[in-house]
């Protein structure tokens, strides 16, 4: 059994004193390093939780120049292994651990899937890539924790996938998204009945790129099963960082590991309760390399709601989108989760779909394209132009700019083996 019910339910006296007191320690630990001494952080004394604003911003660019060794707060020697953000380019953002570190981030992982039910015995298959990305190793510790059967099968190979389900009984797998959807499209294809062909499958664990609710509900409807958002980034671990409790309403952040803000990405000032802003995070625990008020450029809502499982950790909502991926276009702010949201709901689209912007003369000019349904004709031109005509429209009234949609068979846009390449920017500055 995996309950940590001390810290999951923990009071909030309680729990701003044990914040308060390893902020203090971070602190002092993060004082340690070339970057944060430079920042003068030594001379910054925290009196109380509300000090935290005393501190600096980080960001993914001080990473950048801090590399390779510039946020590190022990001695090399102390380090047991270094990964890297993923989708960098040009210089990388790295993250040390210490054997500790990498204890703590396991039993969070492990906490996150004891309270969705998966328990010793299960089967869990992992569909995340491994390496430098943290999404593989980060719930497969997690997982071998709570004394799961741990499959590292990682991306790709979809037949493999769908054998190793079947043949293995499996419970759980973790997947990104829109590879869940293209699992689901493989086995239409096949022709076979997933809650006969699996009929041990129960969890789904969504991670590692933004996603509606409607996606989730075509996961859960197609595989009968619970799926559940996960959110983590590499610099605060990786996944574990919040999770979806059974109740579906928001992800519980574990505040005993990470003291939140949420703040206007434009003035850095804190917003109303409830209200949307971007995430900041600071770690509470981690011995190698503690980062300060890091800038997520997630966008989320904070709620301190009682939830009705009982656990007392606030809840952020799942992520609208970053202030970094907004599109600007003909002056219209737009994230690429509203054109989801919009394509989802509409019947005869397919599971994927691709959002190109380019300059035309001195227009920027914005091209989706579509994949649609398996069970539509592709010689049915009629229906194909109403459903055209269809997401133009609906797009055009959630987005404000009138787009050009072209419309692929099944399978005519590239499956990506790790996170969903849905924008793709082509435009000259």
């Amino acid at each position: 059994m995996y309950w940590d019910e001390r810290n999951e339910c923990i009071g909030p006296e309680d729990l701003a004193r044990l914040q308060f007191a390893r902020l203090r320690e971070t602190v002092r630990r993060a004082a340690r390093s070339p970057f944060y001494r430079a920042k003068g952080l030594g001379e910054i004394e925290v009196r109380d939780l509300s000090d935290v604003r005393k501190l600096p911003f980080t960001t993914k660019d001080d990473l950048r120049e801090a590399y390779p060794f510039g946020m590190l707060s022990c001695p090399l020697d102390d380090v047991v292994r270094l990964h890297s953000s993923s989708g960098t380019t040009g210089t990388p953002t790295v993250v040390y651990h210490s054997k500790k570190d990498i204890d703590r981030w396991t039993d969070l992982v492990a906490r996150c899937l004891y309270m969705i039910g998966v328990r010793k015995g299960d089967v869990f298959q992992n569909m995340i890539g491994y390496g430098l990305f943290t999404g593989g190793l980060g719930l497969h510790y997690g997982a071998e924790r709570l004394g799961c059967l741990t499959i590292p099968t990682g991306p790709g190979n979809t037949k493999r996938q769908l054998k190793f389900m079947k043949d293995f009984g499996v419970s759980v797998i973790h997947v990104i998204p829109s590879y869940a959807l293209h699992l689901a499209d493989e086995v239409e294809k096949l022709g076979i009945d997933p809650r006969r062909e699996f009929p041990s499958f129960k969890y789904a664990l969504l991670g590692a790129e933004p996603h509606t609710e409607e996606t989730r509900r075509k996961v859960e409807e197609f595989f009968g099963i619970q799926a559940y958002n996960s959110y983590g980034l590499s610099e605060m671990n990786g996944p574990g960082v919040a999770f979806e409790c059974p109740e579906k309403n928001g992800m519980h952040i574990w505040e005993d590991a990470f003291l939140v803000e949420v703040v206007d990405p434009v003035t850095l000032e804190p917003v109303a309760p409830g209200m949307q802003g971007e995430l900041v995070i600071t770690t509470l625990e981690r011995e190698a390399m503690p980062i300060l008020r890091y800038r997520t450029k997630d966008l989320t809502t904070l709620s301190d709601e009682p939830c009705p499982c009982g656990r007392t950790h606030r809840r952020i909502s799942r992520i609208a989108g970053r202030s970094d991926d907004m599109i600007i276009l003909k002056g219209v702010n737009i994230f690429p989760m509203q054109i989801e949201a919009v394509l989802i709901g509409i019947p005869g689209v397919g599971r994927n779909y691709q959002v190109i912007l380019e300059s035309r003369g001195h227009n920027d000019h914005i091209t989706v394209k579509v994949e649609i349904d398996a069970h539509l004709s592709i010689d049915d031109y009629r229906s194909l132009e109403e459903l055209r005509k269809r997401i133009v429209r609906e797009l055009r009234d959630e987005i404000l700019v009138t787009p050009e949609v072209v419309l692929t068979e099944p399978g005519g846009i590239p499956v990506a083996q790790g996170k969903a390449v849905r924008v793709v920017d082509n435009r000259t500055t």
